[in-house]
């Protein structure tokens, strides 16, 4: 009596399963700025802060991106900057078996949302160490943001192809 294995069967099935998985998470870039010190830290005004986020997303290979989340904070007493941090965390991702019309919003809402909370620690941290109180940036909504850049680009086009329908001769 033979026994089958249904092993090879399962793996191959197991393949074809969609798969999302971090292959790693690291901080690419990070910078710190106090082009007025020591001068600026005499003042005792509260600092005006600005944040400024982005997201960049580059194909590796077949199934694997690379997102990155890039953050520019600048701080200012009186018009000069205080500080400014510049960060930019990254990761690598991989999708296999997914459908090519769901990867683009995972690139978009699901990565930034697992790489932001690194993003925030490491900024946090980095001013902490720069001798200020550390700021801990606000929750993005990652959803909302990768709308409204749906509806720039699909707005953009139509104005493309506005501007292109008004100069070909009729």
């Amino acid at each position: 009596m033979t026994e089958q294995s249904s092993a090879p069967q399962a793996s191959t099935e197991q393949s074809k399963e969609p798969g999302f998985r971090i292959q790693r998470i690291y901080l690419k870039d990070l910078s710190l700025e106090q082009p007025n010190a020591p001068q600026i830290l005499l003042v005792a005004s509260e600092p005006q802060v600005q944040v400024e986020i982005d997201i960049s997303v580059a194909p590796l290979s077949e199934g694997i991106f690379e997102v990155a989340l890039s953050s520019t904070v600048t701080a200012k007493v009186d018009a000069k900057v205080l500080f400014l941090v510049e960060a930019k965390q990254a990761g690598i991702f991989e999708f296999n078996n997914i459908p090519a019309e769901q990867i683009d919003p995972m690139l978009g809402i699901a990565c930034p949302t697992i790489l932001y909370p690194y993003l925030r620690s490491n900024i946090a941290d980095v001013i902490g160490r720069a001798g200020f109180q550390p700021i801990h940036l606000n929750e993005i909504n990652f959803h909302g943001m990768y709308e409204h850049r749906l509806m720039q680009a699909q707005q953009e086009a139509a104005a493309k192809d506005g501007a292109a329908s008004e100069s070909k001769p009729h």
